[in-house]
């Protein structure tokens, strides 16, 4: 393992830590510049698992045991180690999973590709919180969803939040982004799929109902927080469901929502299987 002792904070090899919390910044630099960060040694080991490959590692030093095992397989990869308030300074945060890797962000996939190769997709809307993002990305790989596509707009999966709430789900669920729904309406539909929006309203069916009989490929379309899907995103799809609700309660969160269509999804799926057997 190289490793590297922190001695000053300005050296360019610690460029990709550096603030770490301009939220605005980071989402233009990290896709740019090729990296995304994976914080704590859990979602390192997924990203490496994954087979994305680590630009360098920054560290506590308690924590260099439970890296090096890690980083057996790439022994030319800087470990940078600092004590806690160096790695505070640096960052613009406290570190208290005890390590950050900088990893090489992966090439994009095709969302043609994903569409073949799959038959249950969640379809987000520029969705703008990461928080949201990442959660539902960790219902995806919970609850059986094969991929997810995004709009052009929506949040960065690979953003360090996104990373840390999905518990590196984003590492294991292939994405892809679409393009503009002029063109993704089609490339969905003629791919086979049921587009199904989520969306309120009386034109909208029970998802008790919906998940009565299920398509073959199915594409599970969600919208932004608050706004929720735009009038292209609903005319694009074949079908809209909403999430029935008691208490004068008239929308959930879209993470929420998420998980509830997939388990219920899930749960039609095992029901109709076992009819048909």
């Amino acid at each position: 393992m190289r490793i590297v002792r922190i001695d000053d904070l300005q050296h360019p090899a610690l460029a990709d830590y550096t603030q770490l919390t301009d939220v605005e910044l980071r989402r233009v630099r990290e896709p740019a510049e090729g990296l995304y960060l994976a914080e704590s040694p859990k979602v390192i080991e997924r990203a490496l698992g994954s087979g994305h490959l680590p630009r360098s590692v920054l560290l506590l030093e308690d924590w260099l045991p439970k890296i090096g095992g890690l980083l057996e397989a790439h022994p030319e990869v800087p470990v940078y180690v600092g004590e806690a308030e160096q790695l505070s300074a640096l960052t613009g945060f406290h570190l208290h999973r005890g390590a950050i890797a900088s990893m090489h962000r992966p090439a994009e996939r095709d969302p043609l590709g994903l569409l073949r190769s799959s038959r249950r997709v969640v379809v987000l809307e520029d969705l703008a919180d990461h928080t949201n993002v990442g959660a539902i990305f960790r219902s995806c790989a919970a609850l059986g969803a094969d991929a997810v596509l995004l709009s052009p707009a929506c949040a960065d999966p690979l953003y360090r939040r996104a990373v840390r709430v999905s518990m590196g789900a984003v590492l294991q669920i292939p994405w892809a982004r679409l393009p503009d729904w002029p063109s993704a309406g089609p490339l969905i539909r003629e791919a086979g799929y049921e587009l199904a929006a989520f969306a309120l309203g009386e034109e909208s069916e029970d998802l008790a109902d919906f998940v009565g009989s299920l398509p073959e490929r199915l594409a599970l379309l969600f919208g932004t927080e608050g706004a929720g899907l735009s009038r292209r995103a609903l005319a694009s799809s074949t079908r809209r469901v909403r999430i029935p609700m008691d208490h004068g309660v008239d929308s959930l969160n879209v993470a929420t929502a998420a998980a509830v269509a997939l388990w219920a999804v899930r749960a039609g799926d095992r029901a109709g299987s076992g009819r048909s057997g």
